[in-house]
């Protein structure tokens, strides 16, 4: 299973889903985050900003947390000032 999570206008993190695997998977098989963020925008909207985030902390640092930020210039998923 993969995970995505959903970002506001700051870089907020305000969801994060489960996404089988089958739904991220390239014509080789691979893994692929365009693809999963693709899917997700078709069920959640197209206008909604989605990043993936990894349970075991192998993507973006560690697991995207509801209210946690997504830093565009390190690429990693950090807690608000204050929440760590």
């Amino acid at each position: 299973m993969a995970h995505f999570a959903k970002l506001d206008e700051n870089n907020k993190v305000i969801e994060v889903i489960v996404v089988s695997n089958d739904n991220i998977l390239d014509e080789n098989g691979k893994e692929n985050e365009e693809i999963g963020i693709q899917f997700c925008k078709k069920i959640q909207g197209e206008t909604t900003r989605w990043k993936q985030t990894s349970y075991n902390g192998n993507i973006r640092g560690r697991y995207a947390g509801i209210g946690m930020f997504y830093d565009e210039m390190i690429d990693e998923f950090v807690p608000i000032a204050g929440d760590e």
